[in-house]
């Protein structure tokens, strides 16, 4: 945890920016019969009942101190549809960037959405199903990445900036893949226009405090390993 902690809170560096990488998903429905706008003294009426479109998956990437962020609509979460979103924030998020400092959640997230396995889908063996050796290993090798804790996905600032996605423009009916991308690509553009980035505020000194009744066993394991 410290280690994303004091990752975070660098200083901004150009040549080294911070980018956060995570994703999520949203079930896509349709309305059944049109809403009823509001009208003098008459709120606006929607039907409870709604067309379910299935689900569709979202990779997002931030970059905090830069106040960017994309966002990458998908049928499905495989290791290929993970090895492209990759691919679009190595080549293309930071083209200039020496090296780019990528937080990623370590969540085993599904392998596919339509099937009962599971994988990590955020390692080398995506790149590896998807590209070729060379170009698998040099869109893994250029990022510096460092490893979060097993539970800590909520560390990364991705996932506030999936929370602002879900607040903003997700919390609504959706009956397609493609009205949802337009939605979404609209708040991109929004967001990166207005250069919103994050405040950070929960360094690995706060964490301490906040976190201090882990110290016994922080305490023991250094004990044991010594």
């Amino acid at each position: 945890m410290a280690d994303i902690r004091d990752v975070s809170a660098r200083p901004p560096d150009p040549a080294r920016p911070l980018v956060c990488f995570d994703a999520g998903g949203k079930e896509l429905r349709g309305e059944v019969r049109p809403p009823l706008p509001p009208g003098p003294g008459r709120p606006a009426r929607v039907d409870t009942e709604d067309e379910r479109g299935g689900r569709a998956n979202l990779f997002l990437w931030c970059a905090p101190h830069l106040g960017r962020r994309s966002v990458a609509v998908t049928e499905r979460r495989t290791r290929r549809d993970c090895a492209h979103a990759i691919r679009a924030l190595v080549d293309g998020a930071v083209p200039a960037a020496e090296r780019i400092v990528r937080v990623l959640d370590n969540r085993n997230t599904h392998a596919n959405t339509h099937a009962n396995t599971h994988a990590n889908t955020h390692d080398p063996a995506s790149l590896a199903a998807a590209f070729a050796p060379a170009a698998a290993t040099r869109r893994w090798d250029t990022p510096e990445i460092p490893s979060p804790p097993q539970h800590g996905s909520g560390l990364t600032v991705a996932e506030i900036a999936l929370s602002a996605l879900g607040r903003q423009c997700l919390d609504r009916r959706l009956p397609d893949r493609a009205t949802l991308a337009a939605a979404v690509a609209a708040w991109v553009a929004a967001r990166n226009a207005a250069q919103i980035g994050v405040d950070w505020h929960f360094t690995t000194a706060a964490a301490r405090v906040t976190l201090q009744h882990l110290a016994p066993v922080r305490q023991l394991v250094q004990l044991v390993n010594s």
